[in-house]
């Protein structure tokens, strides 16, 4: 597994027992479950049911794809593009709008 200096490991929390009803996958119900624990953790999710489940919680949420337009906005990369297009090819379901709309909010 690749590592950066930025970022830190954790072993993922017990799942909280609300998830259970929502039948999130494993990766989703982590994420979630790590959020509900701190307060204000803003939670990475592109799964609809996940995404509605964070928002009925008061998790506050951002996409991956909002992730790629944050880093461009705070300069930690100089063009979205590339990853956006990155994460099209490794699977993520973005259309071309959506794709041409959220570049176009970071200027591109």
């Amino acid at each position: 597994m690749e590592e950066a200096w930025w970022l830190t490991i954790q072993a993922p929390e017990p799942m909280a027992e609300v998830l259970r009803a929502w039948d999130l996958g494993a990766g989703e119900s982590a994420v979630l479950s790590w959020a509900m624990k701190r307060p204000g953790t803003l939670a990475v999710l592109d799964d609809f049911a996940a995404r509605k489940c964070a928002t009925a919680l008061g998790i506050p949420v951002v996409g991956t794809l909002g992730v790629a337009l944050l880093a461009k906005k705070r300069g930690v990369v100089q063009d979205a593009r590339p990853l956006v297009e990155d994460l099209r090819r490794a699977g993520l379901h973005l259309s071309d709008a959506v794709i041409r709309e959220a570049l176009a909010l970071v200027g591109e």
